[in-house]
């Protein structure tokens, strides 16, 4: 799940914006090798497990929105069974963006090895803004404001340019983690870090089905949440819900989505808000899987 922070420092990144025409250019090229296949952040991104989990690897990855470590959060969904190893990232995060599986990653590799073939995805900066911007569809949130990695874990945060010049606000924390084995293992984003507005139900990494109760908690005023469900390879959402008030101090919110996908695919479920400066101001994602 992702959460945001409307409050933002910059670190002279925000210049990074300038590889998002190169990344999203590449993200149809991406859909077919794909297939469909900060202070004390909530955790409602990956898993209900552990709050963070340690890893080893490099600095990677272009900066598509990586989710963050598991969350333990309402448990209103049911329980997820262990899912194939090979679908797993880290074996333990669920793999939201951009590959579906370690054979797409395999088969990246192969690509890039051979012929240099799509390196943006050894950048975690470029890998979550091409998930913010390319997949997401938040256009507007096209600034990388901080990052931070450790081992083989990234934490990006994106966020829209400050008015009048000003700071950028952060949109979400992105975490990535590298997918697959080797020096060239590609980042993942697998959730969100949250704070003021997070997505804690279903439980990271749930089975769910049609129709699905979304919820968590949001800090605002006059807030009008929009709820998405998504999935790697599909153009569009696959389930949508507007809008949703909600307003107050840590106050609860929810909503109920209807949408369609195949047994056993892994969904990115969004909550997105805006409407004060920008159209998206925060989002938050989780990561589920589609009941068979």
């Amino acid at each position: 799940m992702t959460g945001g922070v409307t409050g933002g420092v910059t670190n002279g990144r925000a210049g990074l914006a300038r590889w998002a025409p190169a990344v999203l250019a590449a993200l149809g090229l991406l859909a077919g090798a794909c297939g469909s296949g900060p202070q004390t952040p909530e955790r409602s991104g990956p898993g209900s497990g552990p709050a963070s989990v340690s890893g080893s690897g490099g600095d990677a990855g272009p900066g598509i929105s990586p989710a963050i470590s598991p969350v333990v959060g309402p448990e209103s969904g049911p329980v997820a069974t262990p899912a194939p190893s090979g679908s797993l990232v880290a074996g333990h995060y669920q793999p939201l963006w951009p590959f579906a599986d370690e054979k797409q990653v395999r088969d990246w590799q192969e690509g890039y090895r051979s012929g240099g073939h799509q390196p943006w995805h050894l950048d975690a900066e470029q890998t979550a803004l091409a998930f913010t911007q390319g997949f997401l569809g938040f256009t507007g949130v096209d600034q990388v404001v901080t990052r931070t990695v450790t081992g083989a874990h990234a934490r990006v945060s994106v966020g829209i340019r400050g008015e009048g010049g000003g700071r950028p606000g952060i949109a979400a924390v992105v975490h990535l983690v590298r997918f697959g084995t080797g020096p060239d293992a590609p980042w993942e984003v697998v959730g969100t870090d949250d704070t003021t507005f997070s997505l804690t139900t279903p439980r990271y990494g749930a089975l769910v089905s049609s129709p699905v109760t979304v919820g968590g908690r949001i800090t605002g005023v006059d807030e009008s949440i929009r709820v998405r469900v998504r999935g790697t390879g599909s153009a569009g959402p696959l389930g949508e819900r507007c809008c949703v008030s909600a307003g107050g101090d840590d106050v609860p919110w929810s909503a109920t989505v209807t949408f369609r996908a195949a047994a056993g695919r892994t969904l990115t479920l969004v909550a997105s808000t805006g409407g004060h400066v920008a159209e998206v101001e925060r989002f938050t994602v989780t990561g589920v899987r589609v009941a068979g």
